[in-house]
């Protein structure tokens, strides 16, 4: 018996921007009060970002970017929305976000609503109870005996973590059916800010959810999860944060970080690898999570690797930005479905520095 991944499903809002309308949009709102005209599009148009999906976004609006959440600030200490309108927002929209990925993983599992026995939902972008897992159980039908776990404010890595629990209960009982599901909408925390980290982090991020149906099963054609492993870097704890302010959720991201990865990355994996029969070089594809051009070349760099074995990763972070937790699911979907080879390598990193790590198989 091996711990599967039965069904995969996804969902984004239908605005959607590119990275030229986005940067217009902000030097409209904020950037050319504070001086910004040039500084805001030069740093969007270095984060390898062409186009990203957002709620905030009307589909069917007039304009370059049509919306009407942000306003233009009115002088140069204005911060943008408070973090209660922005709370509102998000309970507002998540859910659906979150429901249409749950049903699409739900129907490529062909298992019906009733036979799940677990939820697990992700989320670093808002919080609200009763939140997006009791909506869950209304809007897909889910029993309302469901066990619920949310795994809160971890990051991009956050699928990972509920990858981990899942697992748990798989592994725990053979007839449990695990239903995991990311959901953010981090378009909702734009900063209002002359900071070059929240510019970057601006430019980044975007909407998008994810969901996974996971179960113990014999080793079908499904991928299924070989090991997960984790590690805090020591003497780390300021090189990326994720803090509830104000006006919304502010994001630092040290540029110390890719160095950090350059150094510690490959030595971690080779003390971890072999414990699954396998080394460096048994490894034929990678997922790994888009924190940024520079997060993607230092794991190139660190593991000796050509440019292009990170190509799913460059592509979902081109056509649809940094999602956060759903995102390495889209990434790991793109290998499965475009016949990558086994084992695939799974990396992202969040705050703490934390490394999480999630190594994939697939067939008998």
């Amino acid at each position: 018996m091996s711990t599967q991944i039965a069904g995969w499903g996804f969902a984004l809002p239908e605005g959607r921007v590119t990275q030229t309308e986005a940067a217009e949009h902000a030097v409209a709102m904020w950037g050319e009060q504070a001086g910004l005209g040039s500084t805001i599009p030069a740093l969007y148009r270095r984060t390898g970002v062409k186009s990203r999906h957002s709620v905030i976004v009307e589909a069917h609006g007039e304009g370059a970017m049509p919306q009407s959440f942000y306003e233009r600030a009115v002088d140069v200490d204005d911060r943008g929305p408070t973090t209660a309108a922005r709370m509102a927002y998000y309970e507002q929209a998540a859910l659906g976000l979150a429901a249409r990925a749950a049903a699409a993983a739900l129907e490529d599992a062909d298992a019906p609503a009733t036979a799940i026995t677990h939820l697990v939902t992700v989320s670093c972008s808002g919080f609200e109870a009763p939140g997006v897992d009791i909506g869950l159980v209304r809007a897909l039908g889910l029993s309302p005996g469901v066990t619920r776990t949310n795994v809160g404010f971890m990051g991009c890595h956050g699928a990972f973590n509920g990858l981990r629990v899942a697992e748990a209960f798989a592994a725990s009982d053979p007839k449990a059916r695990v239903l995991v599901v990311c959901v953010e909408l981090c378009s909702l925390h734009q900063q209002y800010s002359s900071d070059p980290q929240q510019i970057v982090a601006n430019a980044l991020f975007a909407d998008g959810a994810a969901a996974i149906l996971v179960q113990s099963g014999p080793r079908k054609e499904q991928w299924r999860l070989l090991d997960q492993c984790s590690l805090i870097l020591p003497n780390t704890i300021d090189m990326m944060s994720w803090r509830i302010r104000d006006n919304g959720f502010e994001m630092t991201l040290s540029p110390a970080v890719p160095d950090l990865i350059r150094k510690d990355l490959q030595g971690w994996l080779e003390s971890w690898l072999p414990r699954n029969g396998l080394s460096l070089g048994d490894l034929r594809s990678y997922a790994v999570h888009p924190g940024g051009p520079r997060i993607l070349n230092a794991v190139v760099e660190s593991l000796g690797l050509r440019a292009e074995a990170l190509d799913a990763s460059r592509s979902i972070l081109a056509d649809y930005g940094n999602m956060s937790s759903p995102t390495i699911l889209f990434i790991l979907n793109r290998l499965r479905t475009t016949g990558a080879e086994a084992p695939c390598l799974a990396l992202a990193f969040g705050p703490g520095l934390t490394i999480e790590a999630a190594l994939f198989g697939s067939g008998a």
